[in-house]
């Protein structure tokens, strides 16, 4: 089942629930995927690759926002966007842990053949393709740079 039949199905239990909270999440994913099937070049169909780029960009908006309103120190606006990356969560792959990311970078930058920090766009470039949706892209640079300074 794609991803926007889910949602609608989902944003029809939320109604009927009444759960605000789900609502705002799963009609900011419904928009999100509306914009990209009609944005210009679109083919009017995503892959799941689309797909999962387009939560993982929610996502991050809502972790973005979370950092913001906790230095302005708005928690009331915070936990709203916590709220909806839960849920936005729920659709994306699961997560690696950092021991298992850090095994499977470790492994990447054997595979690469990479000696020291002036290898980092090697190990990024086939790091960023091998776990892209399974980690954040900010969490594999910073593992990737502190691998090969050792």
């Amino acid at each position: 089942m794609s991803l926007e039949l889910t949602i609608n199905a989902a944003i029809k239990t939320a109604m009927l629930a009444k759960a605000e909270a789900e609502l705002r999440a799963l009609r900011a994913i419904k928009a999100a995927v509306l914009v990209a099937k009609t944005a210009e070049g679109a083919s009017g169909e995503l892959t799941e690759a689309d797909e999962q780029k387009l939560l993982q960009k929610l996502a991050k908006q809502r972790k973005d926002s979370i950092e913001i309103f906790r230095q302005q120190n708005r928690a009331d606006l915070a936990v709203k966007e916590e709220e909806e990356l839960a849920i936005i969560e729920r659709y994306l792959p699961k997560q690696l842990t950092g021991e298992e990311l850090r095994a499977e970078v470790s492994g990447i930058i054997a595979a690469v053949g990479a000696s020291g920090p002036a290898d980092m766009g090697k190990v990024m470039g086939a790091a960023t393709k091998q776990l892209a949706g399974k980690a954040d892209g900010k969490a594999i640079s910073a593992l990737v740079k502190e691998l090969l300074t050792k």
